[in-house]
């Protein structure tokens, strides 16, 4: 895998990316976004192409709790030992974790780039940026990585579907600085 291919790869399985364990070492990674999202969707295939199974498909499916239907795409990679590697990596006991060497991995500005695209929010009205974090008891050394590789001191704010990383006006300016010559052109609205 290329470098800047590891790099992205690493920032949506700190996001909403899922992989899937296949046999004793190899995995594959799905990414599933919104129609609204299907831009983003493309861009992850294009630039690991060389992985993929095939283009993003189409999905419609109806909620029966809801009586909702809902639009999305989902694309996935073939099976490797590279993948494997990572899912080693980043899951314990089938659950995703943040691995103790975090800083290893969140050390590049694609990679939190690609993370804030999946999971980031800007709030317009008080000019800041939230990154959602899965839960887990390791949050802490997710903020040292992030101060010791760009500088950025986030708080943890406790919300009723998770955790988020909370950036003050300053720190989303310094945020926005380093992110956004990686940011497409249709996600542009996470960085106001």
């Amino acid at each position: 895998m290329k470098k800047r291919q590891y790099q992205i790869v690493i920032g949506t399985i700190l996001g909403d990316a899922y992989m899937q364990k296949t046999g004793s070492a190899n995995a594959r990674i799905r990414f599933e976004h919104s129609e609204k999202q299907y831009e983003y969707i493309l861009w992850k295939y294009e630039q690991l192409k060389n992985y993929m199974q095939d283009v993003p498909k189409k999905i419609v499916r109806l909620n029966p709790i809801f009586q909702k239907t809902y639009t999305y795409y989902r694309c996935q990679s073939h099976s490797s030992p590279e993948l494997g590697k990572l899912r080693e990596i980043f899951y314990t006991n089938g659950r995703k974790t943040i691995p103790d060497k975090i800083d290893q991995y969140l050390d590049n500005p694609i990679t939190l780039a690609v993370w804030y695209m999946d999971d980031g929010y800007y709030y317009h009205r008080d000019k800041i940026a939230s990154l959602y974090i899965h839960n887990d008891e390791k949050w802490h050394l997710v903020i040292e990585a992030l101060k010791h590789q760009f500088g950025l001191t986030p708080l943890l704010k406790e919300k009723k579907k998770g955790k988020n990383l909370q950036f003050s006006v300053a720190d989303t300016r310094k945020l926005i600085a380093i992110i956004a010559p990686y940011i497409i052109p249709s996600m542009e609205y996470k960085i106001g």
